[in-house]
């Protein structure tokens, strides 16, 4: 598995751009990769904004080495060359780990939808959980069903991040999709309850929205937490 780190300058008309649209950082980091990828790659990232600094930090992982030689080409879009190295899990019962995951907390619509809510919502609609008690139960669901319990996690809410993808119709004529998603950001100790569950999870990230920087579990040891 590869681990890589982008820092993007903020100042940069290309970099804010992207922060508006979600959707073209996902095209900047897929540009780094094979058109046709093998079926079992699924690649994730995680932007993590740093005003004070001015910078856009990207978390990319990845089964295929990425090549960022286009991103170079970019006169004053990174701050720095590009960082990648390569990561083997070695996972185990019991192992306690500290894990960042910024993710798209959601329910089914009829799971979450309060008694005085009336509106109609088409099949397949899913709701964003915006109450951090809700947040904190469905990351307890989502380590039961992925072989992980969560020891202790501060959740950071990041609002809603807005974005629109264009996709060219029959006839040449491109739509619009605008698309909303509600961000969080779970930082804490994790212990690991099942380590094949667990290691398919971090390959496949958890939650929905992934190609728009949602999902990506980010795993150190615990001398070694996330800020909490």
């Amino acid at each position: 598995m590869f681990l890589s780190r982008l820092m993007l300058n903020l100042r940069h008309k290309r970099t804010q751009s992207e922060l508006a649209r979600p959707y073209e950082l996902h095209r900047t980091v897929m540009s780094a990769f094979p058109a046709v990828l093998p079926a079992e790659e699924r690649v994730l990232f995680r932007p993590e904004l740093d005003e004070r600094l001015g910078t856009l930090r990207v978390i990319v992982q990845s089964q295929t080495e990425p090549d960022w030689r286009r991103l170079l080409a970019v006169p004053g879009y990174l701050q720095c060359s590009p960082e990648s190295k390569t990561v083997a899990l070695a996972l185990s019962a019991g192992q306690v780990l500290a894990f960042r995951l910024r993710a798209n907390p959601t329910t089914k619509k009829d799971s979450h939808q309060r008694p005085d809510d009336h509106r109609e919502y088409p099949n397949g609609v899913r709701l964003g959980i915006a109450d951090e008690d809700g947040q904190r139960r469905w990351l307890d669901r989502k380590g039961e069903q992925h072989g992980f319990r969560v020891l202790q996690v501060q959740v950071r809410p990041q609002g809603l991040q807005r974005s629109y993808k264009s996709e060219q119709q029959a006839g040449g004529q491109p739509r619009v999709y605008a698309m909303s998603h509600l961000a969080v950001q779970f930082d804490g100790l994790l212990q690991v309850t099942d380590p094949q569950l667990f290691g398919l999870a971090v390959h496949d990230g958890i939650g929905s929205a992934k190609s728009l920087g949602f999902g990506l579990l980010s795993l150190a040891p615990p001398q070694l937490a996330y800020d909490r």
